[in-house]
């Protein structure tokens, strides 16, 4: 008997790893078919190690941050072929998207300073790939309802993508707080925010549980997340086992998931692997903090939380946001805000099953201990905002004025943070927001193989016509403006 069940696990591990050997030979095939790497590829610039940004402060960090740029405009701007030198490379100097040509580069970290002194202060944590760039607006919002607004680059980001083979999320919760440190020298009295957007805000909330057990970090008095990575998909788990080959110079190239021209100025349009496996780390070392504090029955210590997220998304896991954080909180002055499918325009038949069902998936029933708002269609064409207070079943409905856009079928992961006017994401750009290209008006159509990039990148939704609720329920515990 054992020797049977010794040659059936044998033949199991056999036939593994001759998936697994199958999967990368055809990963490998595929990967090298493919574009070639470019210097932003392969040069990483050296970041702050994670030791040294412990004890830094914000001069020592901007300085950091500027050799990182220097060695960007050394090694990739000034040492390019002349075929990489062109209009839809953003690392061409005479590219219409080269961020330092613009008045501000938004790759950079920042510090938005409001007319007098400050009565608060707010730390802003973009996402994956990203730059302070995406943060920008709510950091505008805060600084004009006097808070000092700091907006933080996280290490490898707002560079080049290849920075982002050798981070590791324990740089960017360094960075983090560095961030929550300076705000603090900044503002020693008075209210604190953390504002994070996909993985910054699994940053944001990280800091936050970090705080209830070192009491030795500033806790926040406000948490606002968007589209926050509490949970990825389980791709990102195995993701290292599909950059093995790249341990070999030959098969470099496997160490990325994605290899695409870079012709955005603010984020990465290339994916290597070590990314998806520092969010999987990130996410897994934060499931475990909230179960632990969760039996200690140390949640309640929590500042109120305010989380905006699509039903649908593609990046995170709605769920997770519900099920891995909301529902272990314990009764607070917490809040989901859900932004529902479009259901005014019949695209029923043309969901992958089960979307359509997606929310009432999702949400527990009531009564919860914390508040949900679902941001949905009335019937007639218009945008309601349906709220069930935490331990109450009865929905109050409020019109919000706004309505879908015809072609827009849901928010999506990258929406949520960027208003229709922004220059760069907007559907409805503003004419004095230039950044050299309108990504989020584009209308494409045409034939496959005349683009740089497939149409399904252009086909996601990159601005949210509901932004100024966002603004509305972020304002709600701020100032008036200035």
């Amino acid at each position: 008997m054992l020797a049977t069940t010794r040659r059936w696990l044998l033949r199991a591990a056999a036939l593994l790893l001759g998936v697994v050997a199958i999967g990368l030979a055809l990963r490998i095939h595929d990967v090298q078919s493919g574009p070639p790497l470019g210097p932003w590829h392969t040069v990483v610039p050296e970041e702050m190690h994670r030791r040294v940004v412990d004890t830094a402060d914000w001069s020592a960090w901007m300085a950091a941050e500027q050799a990182v740029m220097d060695t960007v405009r050394r090694r990739v701007t000034d040492a390019l072929d002349p075929a990489e030198r062109v209009p839809v490379n953003r690392y061409f100097a005479g590219s219409p998207m080269h961020a330092p040509r613009f008045a501000r580069d938004w790759n950079r970290s920042f510090m938005l300073e409001p007319v007098g002194a400050p009565n608060g202060v707010a730390v802003f944590l973009h996402g994956l790939t990203d730059a302070p760039f995406s943060l920008r607006h709510l950091a505008e919002a805060y600084r004009a309802r006097g808070f000092l607004a700091i907006g933080i680059r996280m290490p490898g980001h707002g560079s080049v993508p290849a920075g982002l083979t050798d981070a590791e999320w324990e740089d960017w919760m360094a960075a983090t707080r560095l961030a929550v440190r300076t705000a603090r020298a900044r503002l020693p009295d008075g209210p604190l925010h953390l504002v994070g957007y996909s993985n910054g805000g699994a940053l944001a909330l990280k800091h936050a549980l970090d705080a209830i057990e070192d009491p030795r970090l500033p806790q926040a008095d406000r948490i606002v997340l968007l589209s926050p990575m509490v949970g990825v998909t389980a791709f990102a788990r195995f993701a290292g086992i599909a950059g093995l080959p790249a341990l070999l110079p030959r098969f470099a190239k496997t160490a990325w998931l994605d290899i695409q021209p870079e012709f955005n100025p603010f984020k990465y349009n290339s994916f290597p692997v070590n990314a998806a496996r520092q969010t999987h780390r990130l996410t897994a070392v934060l499931q475990t903090q909230i179960d632990r504090l969760a039996a200690a029955g140390r949640l309640g210590a929590l500042p109120p939380l305010l989380t905006f997220q699509s039903v649908v998304d593609a990046t995170v896991s709605t769920p997770a946001v519900l099920a891995a954080l909301y529902d272990r909180l314990p009764a607070g002055e917490h809040e989901v805000v859900l932004f529902d499918l479009n259901r005014d325009i019949r695209f029923g038949p043309l969901f992958v099953p089960g979307a359509d069902a997606a929310l009432d998936r999702i949400v527990p029933p009531a009564p919860r201990r914390y508040a949900l708002t679902v941001i949905g269609t009335d019937g007639a064409g218009l945008v309601a905002a349906r709220s069930v207070p935490a331990g109450g079943t009865e929905a109050t409905v409020q019109p919000l004025g706004l309505s879908w856009p015809r072609d827009v079928f849901s928010l999506s992961h990258v929406a949520l943070p960027f208003p229709p006017e922004d220059g760069l994401y907007g559907a409805q750009p503003a004419l004095d927001d230039d950044f050299g290209l309108r990504l989020g008006a584009l209308a494409l159509r045409g034939e496959r193989g005349a683009l740089v990039i497939g149409l399904d990148s252009f086909a996601r939704v990159t601005s949210n016509p509901f932004f100024p609720y966002i603004l509305d329920r972020v304002a709600e515990a701020l100032p008036q403006p200035r």
